[in-house]
């Protein structure tokens, strides 16, 4: 009995991936909506007394009321490797030819590697994402079609990036002066800074990987085994 054979499978990760493009510090789906992303910085709120946590609770509800739009909050966590920072210790404590301050070193690098085998040390950066959805240009989302391809953008690069930065900017602005009210600074990724975001997302690393210059970037989000 002769077995049917299956047609080989040469579908790729990259082709599932929903981002089409990423130009102009816009982040281009593959359905023709848009994001644009703002790393902010953290409080410890924990260390605040009181007083100053009802300020910061009702600051920040402030800032969710004056909201008209919709925003993704994103934190990640990765562990980190601090490798090169141990290695730093260790010429500092060859460096020196101070006896004092060479046992204060290696009592310190000491401590250092007992914290990290006793706790993980983890890095946490804070993102908010500011979405223009294709519902905006008065068409429907619709990314693929019955076969499982991907279909074409339903506009021009150009002219989706127009207008998702009419749309997007405005409210980028917004949030910025909010989170200095809250004592937070705020920064838009730059086009090599979400490559970079995105790239260690899909292929993960301790402390993520330098890409150099993307302009023009050919390299896949996804990299195979």
């Amino acid at each position: 009995m002769i077995q049917p054979t299956s047609a080989p499978i040469r579908a790729t990760t990259q082709e599932f991936l929903e981002i089409e493009d990423i130009a102009d510090d816009i982040v281009l789906l593959t359905n023709g909506s848009a994001a644009l992303v703002i790393e902010t910085t953290a409080v410890n709120f924990g260390l605040l007394s009181e007083d100053e946590q009802d300020a910061l609770i009702y600051a920040y509800a402030s800032f969710l009321n004056s909201l008209s739009f919709p925003l993704q909050i994103v934190i990640l966590s990765k562990r980190m490797d601090i490798s090169s920072y141990i290695e730093y210790l260790v010429s500092e404590e060859g460096k020196t030819g101070n006896p004092v301050m060479k046992d204060r070193i290696q009592h310190y690098r000491e401590f250092i590697l007992s914290t990290i085998k006793e706790n993980k040390v983890l890095e946490k950066k804070f993102y908010l994402v500011i979405p223009f959805a294709v519902l905006e240009m008065g068409i429907k989302d619709s990314t693929k079609s019955l076969t499982g391809k991907k279909k074409k953008l339903p506009f021009a690069k150009d002219y989706i990036l127009s207008r998702a930065k009419t749309s997007l900017f405005p409210k980028r602005d917004h949030i910025l002066r909010q989170l200095g009210r809250i004592g937070l600074k705020g920064k838009q990724l730059a086009t090599q800074e979400l490559v970079e975001l995105f790239y260690n997302l899909y292929n993960p690393t301790f402390t993520g990987e330098k890409l150099g210059e993307t302009s023009g970037y050919t390299k896949p989000m996804v990299e195979g085994a």
